[in-house]
């Protein structure tokens, strides 16, 4: 079955990664911008990443039939440093024009700081000056459901954005609802022993339905699996859901979403 991968750091991933997911149905994928797994020095660092989120990881991809596409921002758990931030931002602009680049992301929170609010906000601003689609990073364990109501206040309070242009991720059982019910699409980030497990996610479809909701691996620096959607197709097999409800998720949600930004050229045929 083809499936998208909307949210997966192939940065940190080998490209014998991308051959097993070719095999297994891949045909797309996103990259938000992430954290390197230590913080970066200064924002010639982040030009050098941006430039190969851009240029070199959309060619890896080509070699085995996979469409690459990314999004730009300083992660939140960079955002401390105001200045460093500011400098980064700047740069973005120029890399939205790139052919690949489908909007801000992942922005969004990770200790609930007052720094990291002010630099979610500016990064609001530049998706609305630029008239970009948002991928949101949402914080972890018991600061999930506040950092998440941040996070909407704080795109709400801008005034001009669509919720349906924007991609809450990493929801859960506790912020999922939440997240719906304000009109913003929700992801679900699938890991082995953390965040989402497929059989959690199987149960997640099975409490709310599959409407603006999608599946993704993020495949980072640590223990996670560039594999986990067709291991949870697998899992929403076993249960007895029909292949078109596995479609919905991992294809029809995501073609719909970031269809809205033109430069996505994948088709539904």
């Amino acid at each position: 079955m083809k499936y998208i991968d909307p949210h997966i750091h192939m940065v940190s991933r080998t490209t014998d990664d991308y051959q097993r997911m070719a095999q297994a149905g891949c045909v797309a994928i996103t990259e938000p911008a992430f954290w390197a797994g230590f913080d970066r020095s200064s924002a010639q660092g982040f030009y050098d990443y941006f430039r190969q989120l851009t240029e070199f990881e959309p060619k890896r991809a080509a070699q085995y039939g996979i469409e690459h596409y990314t999004w730009m921002c300083i992660n939140p758990k960079e955002a401390e440093d105001i200045g460093l931030a500011r400098e980064v931002m700047a740069l973005i602009p120029e890399f939205l024009k790139q052919p690949n680049v489908l909007g801000v992301g992942e922005i969004g929170l990770n200790k609930n700081s007052k720094n990291e609010l002010l630099v979610l906000e500016e990064h609001i601003g530049i998706a609305d000056a630029h008239d970009q689609l948002i991928l949101v990073h949402t914080p972890h364990l018991e600061d999930k459901l506040k950092g998440t109501r941040l996070i909407m206040d704080a795109i709400e309070r801008n005034g001009h954005i669509d919720p349906s242009r924007v991609l809450i991720d990493h929801v859960e059982e506790h912020t999922v609802q939440a997240v719906l019910d304000r009109g913003f699409w929700a992801g679900m980030t699938l890991y082995p022993d953390s965040k989402v497990t497929p059989q959690r996610a199987a149960d997640i479809f099975e409490m709310y339905g599959t409407e603006r909701l999608w599946i993704n691996s993020a495949g980072d620096w640590g223990h996670s699996d560039p594999l986990a959607v067709p291991k949870c197709h697998v899992e929403m097999l076993r249960r007895g859901h029909p292949a078109h409800a596995i479609e919905t998720i991992s294809w029809k949600n995501p073609l719909t979403f970031l269809g809205q930004c033109e430069k996505f050229n994948v088709k539904d045929d």
